[in-house]
C-alpha cells in the first residue's frame, strides 16, 4: 500500500497543476475574445481586397488581347524555386496547433523536392523554426515574436523580400501555410499559394455582368499594380491574425483538457489516499486487539 505522505504529497502536486492549468485557461479565453474580433473584420477585408483584384485582372484578361501580361498571374508550369512561409506559435502548451503546420510543411517540402524544385523556407513562430533546425532543414530567414504580436510593419518588411524576389524573377511561387482559426473549438489548415495568383475561376460573362468597378480602361493596369503589393502583404499579415486566434483557441481547449484530467487525478489520489487510511487504521485496530488478547 502506498505510503500516506507520498500520497499527499501527489494530490498537492497535482492540485497545483490544476490551478495554473485553470488560470492559462482564462487568460487564453479573455486573448481570444480580441483576437477573434480582430480576425473578423481582417477577413472581410481580405475577401474584399481579394474580389477587387479578381475582378479588374478578370476584366483586363477579358478584355485584352493575350489576356494579362502580368507575371503576378502567369502560371508557370515548371518553377525553379518558391518561397514557402510558414506561421507557427512562440509557445507550446496548445495541443496539436503547431504539429499540424509543421505537417503541412514538410508535405509541402517532400512535393516540391519530388518535382526538383528548390525552396527557401522562411519561418515565423518560435515552435516551427526550432523543430526544423532541430531536424537540420535548410531555412533562408527567421523572425521570432511576430507570430505572437503580429505587427503589420514588421510583416511587411518580412513578406517584402518574397514579394521583389518574385517580381524580378528570382522565385516563381509563394505559399503561406498556417493554422487559422475557425470557431471557439475549431482550428482550419491554411496551404494558400499566393503569388502568382490564380486566375482558372475568370468567367468573363459573369465578371462583365456583375462588374461594380467603374475604373477607365487605361487606368486598369496601374489599379492592379497598386493592389498586387497590398494583396500580398495583406494575406501575410491577416495569416498572422489568423493563427494568434486560432493559437489562443487551441490553448484554450488544451488547458481545459488538462485542467478536466487534473480534477479526475486528484479524485483517483483521494480514493487512493482514503483506501490507504483506512487500511492503516484497520491493521492499527488488530495490533491493539492482538496485543489485548495476548495479555489475557
Amino acid at each position: 500500500m502506498a505510503n500516506l505522505k507520498d500520497i499527499q504529497r501527489q494530490i498537492k502536486s497535482v492540485s497545483n497543476t490544476q490551478k495554473t492549468t485553470r488560470a492559462m485557461k482564462l487568460v487564453s479565453t479573455a486573448k481570444l475574445r480580441r483576437a477573434e474580433e480582430l480576425a473578423k473584420r481582417s477577413r472581410l477585408y481580405a475577401g474584399k481586397m481579394n474580389q477587387v483584384i479578381a475582378e479588374i485582372a478578370g476584366r483586363i484578361d477579358c478584355s485584352k488581347v493575350g489576356g494579362l501580361d502580368n507575371r503576378c498571374f502567369k502560371q508557370i508550369e515548371n518553377p525553379k524555386m518558391v518561397d514557402i512561409v510558414f506561421v507557427t506559435a512562440d509557445k507550446g502548451l496548445c495541443g496539436g496547433f503547431n504539429i499540424q503546420t509543421i505537417k503541412a510543411v514538410n508535405k509541402l517540402l517532400k512535393e516540391y523536392k519530388e518535382k526538383n524544385v528548390k525552396v527557401r523556407l522562411r519561418g515565423i513562430g518560435k515552435k516551427g523554426i526550432e523543430y526544423f533546425k532541430y531536424n537540420e532543414v535548410e531555412m533562408f530567414d527567421t523572425v521570432l515574436n511576430l507570430s505572437s504580436k503580429p505587427d503589420k510593419e514588421r510583416s511587411d518588411e518580412f513578406i517584402s523580400t518574397s514579394i521583389e524576389d518574385f517580381l524580378n524573377e528570382k522565385i516563381d511561387g509563394l505559399h503561406i501555410v498556417y493554422n487559422g482559426y475557425k470557431n471557439m473549438i475549431t482550428q482550419e489548415l491554411h496551404v494558400n499559394k499566393i503569388l502568382p495568383v490564380d486566375t482558372k475561376g475568370f468567367d468573363c460573362k459573369e465578371i462583365q455582368s456583375k462588374s461594380t468597378i467603374e475604373l477607365e480602361a487605361e487606368d486598369e493596369e496601374k489599379m492592379l499594380d497598386a493592389l498586387l503589393k497590398k494583396y500580398v502583404s495583406f494575406n501575410m499579415y491577416y495569416s498572422l491574425i489568423d493563427s494568434v486566434a486560432a493559437e489562443h483557441s487551441a490553448r484554450m481547449q488544451a488547458m481545459d483538457t488538462a485542467t478536466n484530467n487534473a480534477k479526475e487525478m486528484v479524485k483517483s489520489l483521494n480514493v487512493q489516499f482514503n483506501k490507504a487510511r483506512q487500511a492503516a487504521i484497520t491493521t492499527e485496530l488488530i495490533e491493539i486487539i492482538s496485543g489485548v488478547e495476548s495479555m489475557k
